[in-house]
């Protein structure tokens, strides 16, 4: 009998540094989503799509649930709660290395009033010994259902448990064939070669980001966003881009600039390396820093920067 076409969507959700990125980088291929261990990297609900001979997983990447400080920070955990209401199952993303803290209590607790099927991903195992990993497993189980009592959810359970290791892409064979049984029998929503819903403007935006969250000190990344204000491909098939980097505060822009222009020389170094690999040619960046005072309670800035409808 002929195996039914199945497509839906799976939202992935974690702490900071647990390796959401790698893991939906590892599962497409491809590096899409940026890679930091700041809190609130991610910004905009970004669709990675996975297409197979029998599946195609639209995985959504959220920015993070977490106590609004400004308007950014309330349109961020709008979106995520939104999301997690509309997809088919819910990734849920741990590190297999960290305790329990009061981080997963909240994620978890979110997750149960969704009433989605949760799995629950054990990332970096690669990094532990292979007895230890079930009393992980044991401590995340009695948790939630620990959090379900509490919130009268009764016998809260995953729907089910995989470790992995996305760097080594350990065991995410498995992942998928877990994902299949949440799946819904649907059509191929997007074409067998895109890989994402988000233009190539943005992407290389955010991959410059990434570059500035991995360079810079804590005042300056949640104050950083990035513009593409010009791509254009020239004679011999190079390919130039024009960027601004946004900052709130003059001192921020001295801290993105460095000694003598040093840091934002590095910033493009590192991010014309995986933008080359993203266009397939040969780049050349040209980085600017401006100060936009206070941008991030701006409603008209956050429109103009892609935050608000």
């Amino acid at each position: 009998m002929e195996k039914k076409y199945k497509s839906g969507f799976a939202a992935v959700i974690g702490r900071p540094n647990v390796g959401k990125s790698t893991l939906i980088n590892s599962l497409i291929g491809q590096k899409i989503v940026i890679m930091s261990d700041k809190p609130q990297t991610t910004r905009n609900k970004i669709l990675c799509v996975l297409t197979q001979e029998n599946m195609q997983v639209v995985f959504i990447d959220t920015p993070g649930i977490h106590k609004p400080l400004h308007k950014l920070g309330e349109h961020m955990v709008k979106a995520a709660q939104e999301t997690l209401k509309e997809v088919d199952a819910i990734l849920f993303v741990v590190d297999a290395n960290e305790k329990i803290g009061g981080g997963e209590r909240y994620i978890m607790k979110q997750l149960q009033a969704t009433k989605k099927p949760v799995i629950l991903v054990i990332n970096k195992i690669d990094l532990m010994e292979k007895r230890k990993i079930l009393p992980v497993i044991a401590g995340y189980e009695s948790e939630y259902k620990n959090i379900g009592a509490a919130e009268n959810n009764g016998e809260a359970r995953f729907s089910a448990v995989i470790p992995i290791s996305a760097k080594e892409q350990d065991n995410l064979p498995e992942l998928l064939h877990e994902m299949d049984s949440y799946l819904p029998e649907g059509p191929q929503y997007f074409p067998e070669d895109m890989v994402t819903d988000q233009p190539e403007r943005l992407i290389i935006a955010e991959l410059i980001r990434e570059k500035v969250l991995l360079s810079t000190r804590d005042e300056v990344p949640h104050a950083v966003a990035v513009d593409v204000d010009e791509i254009a491909t020239r004679k011999n098939g190079d390919v130039y881009i024009r960027s601004t980097i946004y900052v709130e505060r003059e001192s921020q822009k001295r801290i993105v600039i460095g000694a003598k222009g040093a840091l934002l020389k590095q910033i493009g170094a590192d991010a014309r390396t995986d933008i080359q690999k993203l266009l397939g040619s040969k780049i050349y960046i040209d980085l600017w820093v401006k100060v936009k005072k206070d941008w991030r309670d701006k409603e008209r800035v956050l429109k103009e920067f892609g935050f608000k409808d």
